[in-house]
């Protein structure tokens, strides 16, 4: 009879419940399958969930019970090896869905009568979260565990578990809504309707993703643990989509309608449950890696093939396991099988570094020119390229399974890693030692913040990290803080994808309609009106809606449009050649390349960067060639200061930093100098306050205020400054 769902144990064990009361076992490894139990003839299945794994940060090599849904209103504890723990009434008619959350604390489950009730653990009833006149045929838990998404009908609706809290809810379809599914890593909501439409939704109810009506109701929907991928089930069809919506593949198999759809725990493969009794596995492969000229297939469960494009070399790389995860970035190849971790350098496809995995199933592989971060259910791994454990970094209250490469970023010094309990801090540590960064305050943002990521060149000490935050604006802030806050600067709004260069600080992103290139994002600690000429923009029009990119290698851009096709752009490789003449201090070599390039942007960036490596004689001419004749003259005042320290003050006022050039000055003793300062900048009382306090020159400042007024033909209505001026002879 009809198989109504599947669940996995392991990598490779399936249990699976049909219609005709029992529930098999299925062994991949060994090609067995076993009759576990027989139901009573009154019990038919509807939907099973395993317990979670891991509780309370120790990890089952396999999970230990399920709960089973029934068509009798009850739902039931079976244990692994099939015996009734416990069958608890829960509805009227049919008990439709039922789902553990995360942390195996309670279960959710749902009825024919449209009740939505919450169960703790040994199944004691702990509420019901709400009623209603319609069946709710699917129910999925938000990634926190704090919300409950479920279907009514045509519509969606959020609850949250905390009373009072403000409920969400949306017309998702035409038709019925027979599956929904929920990913933690991701926080993307899947649907299955009977219009035979699916489609992808963000947390807010936001539609991102919606696909053209298919012949039959879409009956199945399910992501992978780590969100990357999800598969849809229909009648005869199995499809396998990217998180963005787009298919990779369709499979139309002899399985009338496919009712359920269950990933394994690595990602490698899914079970479905048939409408025909049968149970359908199937495995990715052909998954395709890229990096300049190396193209790398994923061609059987155990081979990868490389293709060395300039020379059409093609080489075979077999692995002992099956291959899990892998990533192809900065000349080296790293895959992890279930067991153990390979890193190849693409110099040589022949002697792989090999050693074995803690925990097996990887989730996140993310790499930087020295060294590449794993991490798997248990930790954050960093190795070097030989394969020695650099470091493990952790963090109060961390959950390495909801991590991504939006929430995590890699650079040779440095690791960040956006909290997940709490949106708007981004933890920052040392790579080399895996200890919180500077004073170990994390970064805190006043929203939530959506990405992040790592500039990959330059020096530790101006290490910087930008994020777009829940309003989709982009900020850049330096990674080291010595006790000072350093300033949070907004230089983007409205976008969409961002990444940096591998070889030079320069930034790319998609800003609403423009696709903009930030080619040196420091200027704006440097001199803030020059960032919009420092930037490239170019319509963004033909990428349509939702584009990610890809990577950024060399000066080219690859993008991802929203249907899955690929956009390669090339941008102008000037910028990252003056980076690099700038790094090394080349000065007359930069200014020779502007004059050669002719370009304003140019200009303008080597002008932004002359002033932060603290090059006056470079600045001027470049000021002075994109005609800024008010900041050439400043930089002239400058260079004609008699001290160092002066000067150095003065080249701080000019980025703005009024305090620091105030501190320097009064540190060395240029105490009428600071006050000028203050003067120059009308912060009169300042400058009254440090006369006062070092006993100089008040009639100065006194003299300046009394010119200042009788150009605006004012009276002095400052108390302290007429308190002064009845006691100094001006």
């Amino acid at each position: 009879d009809l198989v109504s769902c599947v669940g996995w144990t392991t990598a490779d064990e399936l249990y699976s419940c049909s219609d005709d009361h029992q529930i098999m076992k299925w062994n991949l490894l060994t090609s067995e399958t076993v009759q576990v139990v027989k139901l009573p003839d009154d019990i038919y299945p509807i939907d099973l969930h395993w317990f979670p794994r891991s509780i309370g940060g120790k990890k089952q090599s396999y999970a230990e019970s399920f709960v089973l849904t029934s068509s009798d209103g009850k739902f039931h504890l079976i244990s692994r090896s099939g015996r009734l723990e416990k069958s608890v009434e829960a509805h009227c008619g049919a008990v439709l869905a039922g789902r553990w959350n995360y942390e195996g604390t309670a279960l959710v489950t749902v009825g024919e009568d449209g009740q939505v009730k919450i169960w703790s653990k040994s199944g004691m009833l702990r509420s019901t979260l709400a009623q209603q006149g319609t069946p709710v045929y699917s129910v999925a838990w938000g990634p926190d565990s704090e919300k409950v998404l479920y279907t009514s009908g045509k519509q969606l609706i959020i609850k949250p578990l905390q009373p009072n809290a403000k409920v969400l809810q949306w017309k998702a379809h035409d038709g019925l809504i027979l599956k929904i599914d929920w990913n933690s890593v991701n926080d993307l909501i899947l649907s299955a309707g009977e219009d035979c439409k699916y489609k992808v939704w963000d947390s807010y109810g936001r539609i991102l993703y919606s696909s053209q009506p298919h012949d039959y109701p879409i009956t199945s929907v399910a992501w992978t643990m780590d969100g990357e991928l999800f598969a849809v089930g229909s009648f005869h069809t199995l499809r396998l989509c990217d998180k963005t919506g787009w298919s990779y593949a369709l499979e139309k198999p002899n399985t009338g309608s496919i009712f359920n759809i269950a990933w394994s725990i690595d990602g490698t493969q899914l079970a479905g449950a048939c409408g025909n009794g049968h149970v359908i596995f199937a495995h990715v492969v052909e998954q395709r890696w890229e990096w300049k000229n190396f193209e790398i297939t994923l061609i059987k469960r155990r081979t990868m093939e490389v293709r060395n494009v300039m020379n059409d070399a093609v080489d075979l790389l077999e692995f002992r396991d099956r291959v899990i995860k892998a990533s192809l970035n900065y000349g080296h190849l790293v895959v992890s099988t279930s067991l153990q971790c390979y890193v190849f350098s693409t110099k040589n496809w022949n002697t792989p570094t090999i050693f074995d995995l803690k925990e097996g199933t990887v989730s996140l592989i993310l790499q930087a020119e020295r060294h590449f971060l794993l991490t798997d259910g248990g930790g954050l791994y960093l190795y070097s390229y030989e394969g020695r454990l650099i470091s493990s970094p952790k963090f109060p209250g961390m959950r390495t399974d909801v991590l991504n490469a939006q929430t995590v970023s890699l650079s040779n010094d440095t690791l960040a890693i956006k909290d997940k309990a709490d949106g708007k801090v981004i933890y920052i540590f040392e790579a080399s030692s895996g200890k919180p960064l500077g004073d170990g305050r994390p970064l805190t943002h006043t929203t939530e913040i959506v990405e992040i990521a790592l500039d990959q060149k330059g020096l530790t000490s101006e290490r910087k990290i930008v994020f777009i935050d829940k309003n989709r604006d982009l900020h850049i802030t330096s990674v080291k803080r010595f006790g000072k806050e350093q300033k949070i600067v907004k230089i983007g709004m409205m976008v969409h994808a961002l990444a940096w260069n591998d070889t030079s600080n320069i930034l790319c992103g998609i800003q609403d309609t423009r696709f903009t290139v930030w080619y040196y994002p420091n200027t704006v600690y440097v001199d803030k009106d020059l960032l919009p000429k420092t930037l490239y923009e170019k319509d963004a029009s033909e990428f349509s809606k939702n584009p990610q990119i890809v990577h950024f290698v060399g000066n080219q851009i690859t993008i991802r449009r929203a249907d899955g096709s690929l956009i390669h752009l090339n941008i102008s490789p000037y910028p990252a050649i003056l980076h690099e003449y700038v790094s090394s201090s080349k000065w007359e070599d930069a200014v020779r390349l502007c004059r050669f390039v002719k370009d304003q942007t140019m200009w303008a960036c080597l002008a932004a960067m002359a002033v932060a490596n603290k090059d006056m004689a470079t600045a001027e001419i470049a000021y002075a060639s994109i005609g800024e004749i008010d900041k050439v003259q400043f930089i002239n005042f400058i260079k004609d200061l008699p001290s160092k320290e002066s000067r150095m003050a003065h080249i701080l006022l000019f980025s703005g930093n009024t305090q620091e050039a105030e501190t320097l000055l009064l540190q060395t003793g240029l105490i009428y100098q600071a006050i000028q300062v203050n003067i120059n900048l009308y912060n009169w009382d300042r400058a009254l306050e440090l006369a006062v306090k070092h006993k100089t020159h008040v009639d100065t400042v006194l003299a300046y205020r009394q010119k200042f007024l009788e150009d605006f033909n004012k009276k002095e209505t400052n108390k302290r400054f007429l308190q002064y001026a009845e006691g100094v002879s001006i």
